[in-house]
């Protein structure tokens, strides 16, 4: 009787998974789709991603008291080496991990320009009137930019990489507030995200844009920063807080 009823309760279990899987929502479906399809189009540009957590509520999936980045760090602390293009295990990933948000490891093939979201709107706009081909842009949560470029160098290329202060490591993203460069060693949150407060990571320009070279983009960033922070200084707030560059 103990076995029969074991063998019952194992075969409701797997009906019952049969039968919340076949009742998802359509929408839910179509958009589970998408996510992948998005991933899979990354992929394909050549940027390596890996899994991150996602919200939950205002929390972050991590269960870390007061984790200081909810929804927006890996999963794995060997993300660097996790990261991947490998089509079939982005969607192991994707279908095994549902709510997951995803990372992708830049200063390999790609860096990102990430800035505050007014100043990166305002270059936007001027880059794109000049002509010059901006490449991936998105934008993250309802604070910042991101332009996503060719990198500058990677460990193969030791010879022609060049340091730069406004490179960004995810330990020392309060550092640069307004202008950060995420290059070898960092990663961005990419789309499609979920973050905490129902707000979200999205493409405004989707990664079949071929990359630029960053030098093309870094005038045009860095001067509506300092416009954006110039307004800011009118505006009385604490102008440290909030762009970059500026007088020390």
């Amino acid at each position: 009787m103990g076995a029969d009823s074991g063998r019952y309760r194992g075969t409701e279990s797997r009906i019952s998974q049969w039968l919340r899987r076949r009742s998802k929502p359509q929408g839910a479906e179509a958009a589970d789709t998408a996510r992948v399809q998005l991933l899979l189009a990354v992929a394909d540009a050549g940027m390596p991603i890996a899994p991150a957590a996602h919200p939950q509520g205002y929390r972050c999936s991590c269960e870390r008291i007061g984790c200081p980045t909810p929804a927006r760090h890996p999963i794995s602390f060997a993300w660097q080496t996790q990261s991947t293009t490998d089509r079939a295990q982005i969607e192991r990933w994707a279908g095994g991990q549902p709510l997951a948000n995803f990372i992708t490891a830049t200063g390999m093939i790609h860096d990102v320009l990430d800035v505050p979201l007014t100043a990166g709107r305002s270059a936007l706009e001027r880059l794109l009137a000049a002509g010059i081909d901006v490449g991936p842009v998105a934008q993250s949560g309802d604070d910042r930019m991101l332009f996503f470029t060719a990198t500058r160098g990677t460990p193969e290329d030791e010879d022609e990489w060049w340091p730069c202060e406004l490179d960004c490591h995810p330990e020392t993203m309060d550092a640069h507030p307004g202008l950060r460069w995420h290059c070898r060693g960092s990663y961005v949150l990419l789309p499609p995200a979920r973050l905490p407060g129902e707000v979200d990571v999205h493409w405004v320009r989707g990664p079949e844009h071929e990359l630029p070279d960053p030098l093309t983009l870094l005038e045009t960033l860095t001067d509506a920063c300092a416009r954006y922070a110039g307004s800011a200084e009118q505006s009385e707030l604490d102008h440290d807080s909030i762009a970059w560059p500026m007088s020390r």
